[in-house]
């Protein structure tokens, strides 16, 4: 159990007067958690603090050698005024896995959890209180040891901050456009993939700025050996239905395990639908939406929740899928997500986290 000590802001912001606005991610609530590690001492002096920005030396590890892993997670605000997290203790894990593979020291899940808990009740007040808005929260891991040396860093600091969202595209649960990348790659195996770490971000920038001068919303990566079989889009996984079947690519080491991915398999797996993870051709997706059995496809993550697809285009062959409408398994998928998220659903899984009353 953390002792997190608490100083709260003298000069509060002001809160967003208009929450239909929010835009995603562009404003910050008055607080942020710290909590730093020190070779030998472990993870100490976890604290809560006003928002302010890090003072840190031109030379810190994190600048020239990105040692850093992220976790994006969202606090929900009830109908009765309850607010909720939705299955922290998986961004956890994950943030753990993260950890591992990046030779950063792992945060207890029980420690990350209570951290998250704590910022929120602390800022509860910037929790929206519109239909589909929610308080995005953004824990991350950076190295700070100062020199120029390719090594592990021997210091460490834990941050989380949040921000006041609505949603994640600005059209909206629109049905979008993706453009399949054939020349970049995004991962390959013994790499990175499955991590959270900028750097897998930053290479993916400028297949999805050019996607985007072409009326796409997204990029939808192929494998990085063959570059044949899909994996996921920029900000999220993806998921194909085809003659009744889902599709998906296993997360086998090149693919983020998405925490809205595994929510959105368990659900359609109780609902009765065979979920095949496993290796799917690009070019078998493509035969299917000419031959009429690509029925919905759609992208799972924590910002969009659920985001339709109506559109592939792949080496300028294009495939429209679902008449350019949301398709139904997609639309049960984000009411049903969505509903459990902001309470109106009862949560029968027991994947909602009571944080307080707002």
């Amino acid at each position: 159990m953390l002792d997190i000590k608490i100083t709260r802001t003298t000069t509060p912001k002001a809160l967003p007067q208009d929450e239909t606005k929010l835009g995603f991610a562009k404003q910050f609530s008055d607080h942020m958690f710290l909590m730093d590690y020190t070779e030998g001492q472990g993870w100490h002096d976890p604290r809560i603090v006003p928002y302010q920005p890090f003072a840190l030396d031109p030379a810190c590890v994190v600048f020239h050698y990105a040692q850093e892993i992220f976790e994006g997670m969202k606090a929900y605000r009830t109908a009765d005024n309850t607010i909720q997290l939705f299955r922290p203790e998986c961004n956890a894990q994950r943030m753990q896995d993260s950890s591992d593979r990046l030779c950063i020291p792992k945060i207890p899940v029980e420690d990350y959890v209570q951290a998250v808990k704590a910022l929120v009740e602390v800022d509860k007040d910037w929790v929206p209180h519109i239909d589909g808005a929610s308080l995005y929260i953004r824990p991350f891991v950076f190295a700070t040891d100062v020199g120029l040396g390719v090594h592990a860093s021997k210091h460490y600091v834990f941050c989380i901050i949040c921000a006041p969202s609505g949603a994640y595209y600005a059209e909206g649960l629109d049905p979008v456009r993706i453009y399949v990348e054939d020349e970049y790659i995004r991962a390959a195996p013994g790499l990175t993939g499955f991590t959270k770490c900028g750097g897998n971000y930053a290479a993916s920038i400028k297949a999805g700025e050019l996607a985007e001068q072409q009326g796409f919303a997204q990029v939808l990566w192929l494998d990085g050996v063959e570059k044949k079989y899909v994996e996921e889009v920029g900000s999220m996984n993806i998921m194909f239905k085809i003659d009744g079947k889902v599709y998906t690519a296993a997360c086998t080491g090149t693919v983020l395990p998405g925490v809205t991915r595994r929510s959105c398999i368990e659900l359609l797996r109780d609902w009765g639908y065979e979920v095949v993870e496993g290796p799917l051709a690009i070019a078998d997706v493509m035969k299917a939406g000419h031959e009429g059995k690509l029925e919905e496809v759609f992208g799972t993550g924590t910002a969009a929740v659920v985001s339709p697809v109506k559109e592939l285009d792949w080496k300028g062959d294009k495939v429209f899928i679902s008449g350019g409408k949301i398709g139904p398994v997609t639309q049960k998928l984000y009411d049903t997500m969505t509903g459990i998220q902001w309470g109106k659903l009862p949560d029968e899984k027991g994947w909602v986290v009571e944080v307080c009353k707002g």
